[in-house]
């Protein structure tokens, strides 16, 4: 009956669970499929993409979450994706070997207990300002998008306040709710083109080449490593939760490496959506929070068996309600990422130092802002300890 109950779940677990299906697959569909087209991938190929990665995100979602009763949740890299998109006169077959190879630096990474280590020695104002720098483009995307359409984003800003005045637990639902109705009535959210398509797996024989393995299998894996993990143990930490963090990131790049040749480009532990399932208003008990993470995990087996017709109606949603989600979806976090990045008076000047930085967006040699801002934020770091060690 226990297990039953952590399937089925409470309404504001299933808000959640909803909130971070639309999140993630709504702001990553068209990076996804751009990143295929780039690899000159066909409807089929990128169909199969599609499907295995709401497979593997499900399975791996909830088997690692119910390992540790904490909500986990594994996606992709959609910075990878954007990254695989960019890329231009690279063979289908050698990008495959490059994601393999990009998954087994994930898997040596997590076996030798490097990324323990690496975790253990960032201090929690450093990763926490890191990681606000990213959060606040989020925030800030909200009112940009009132450029583009103003009722859309006002309504549904006024159905969270509202919402969050007197159902807390349910705001991000009401918003997503009035947002879809003013989408549909305003004729900007249709669905008359989507078409049934059963799923279908295609696996594409991998071919290794040195330099597509240098030019986009490693930075592949720094963008997922410096947008992705570290910023998801940043959020798991930041909620309290401890879990082991070698077998997570051992066994989201195994299963890259096993999956990348039908299109699973990397695996990992999500950041940004996984916040969703994590806050007060999902569960007063954070023990239970993980049951959102498992009810998404059944959502995301529903996707992947109801084919590729389901992302479409993913993407059809408007940008602006997209971005409106994902902003006030994360504002709870933002809030204690900030007010843990300034708490320490010691680390304040690296911690702002990461946070301008991280929310920067420079990309430097292919790496991300998130990596460049944790860099600085620990050099400044140091650099302080060290002197005040003189003093």
């Amino acid at each position: 009956m226990t297990g039953l109950n952590n399937m089925v779940g409470k309404p504001s677990h299933w808000a959640a669970a909803v909130s971070m299906m639309i999140v993630s697959w709504g702001s990553a569909v068209v990076i996804i499929f751009q990143a295929a087209q780039a690899l000159d991938a066909t409807e089929a190929q990128t169909a199969s993409w599609l499907t295995i990665i709401a497979l593997s995100s499900g399975v791996l979602s909830m088997a690692l979450s119910w390992r540790y009763q904490t909500p986990i949740y594994i996606a992709w890299s959609t910075p990878g994706a954007a990254m695989i998109a960019l890329t231009t006169d690279i063979a289908l077959s050698d990008a495959i070997g490059a994601m393999i190879f990009a998954g087994l630096l994930n898997v040596v990474l997590g076996v030798s207990g490097l990324f323990a280590w690496m975790v253990k020695h960032i201090p929690a104002s450093i990763a926490s300002a890191m990681l606000a720098g990213i959060l606040i483009g989020f925030g800030t995307n909200v009112f940009v998008s009132m450029q583009t359409d103003l009722i859309l984003v006002a309504l549904m800003l006024l159905a969270f306040l509202i919402s969050k005045a007197y159902a807390p637990k349910y705001s991000l639902l009401w918003m997503l709710a009035l947002g879809c109705v003013y989408a549909y009535c305003s004729g900007h959210f249709t669905v008359d083109a989507v078409q049934w398509q059963w799923p279908a797996l295609q696996w594409i024989d991998p071919t290794f080449n040195w330099q597509t393995i240098i030019s986009l299998g490693i930075p592949l894996f720094l963008v997922t490593l410096s947008t992705q993990y570290i910023p998801g143990v940043a959020v798991l930490h930041a909620h309290g939760y401890r879990p082991p963090v070698s077998p997570i990131i051992g066994s989201t790049g195994l299963a890259t490496v096993l999956l990348a040749p039908f299109g699973l480009f990397m695996s990992n532990l999500a950041a940004i959506s996984a916040a969703i399932c994590m806050g007060n208003d999902v569960d007063e008990r954070p023990e239970k929070r993980y049951q959102a993470v498992m009810i998404h995990g059944v959502l995301s087996l529903g996707l992947a068996a109801m084919g590729a017709m389901v992302v479409v109606v993913f993407g059809a949603l408007p940008k602006a309600l997209l971005v409106t989600l994902a902003g006030m979806a994360i504002l709870g976090t933002l809030t204690d990422n900030l007010v843990t990045a300034m708490s320490d008076a010691r680390v304040r000047d690296a911690a702002i130092l990461t946070l301008l930085a991280s929310a920067s967006g420079i990309q430097l040699f292919g790496i991300s802002s998130a990596f460049w801002g944790l860099l600085i934020g620990m050099s400044v770091y140091h650099f302080n300890i060290r002197v005040a060690l003189k003093k």
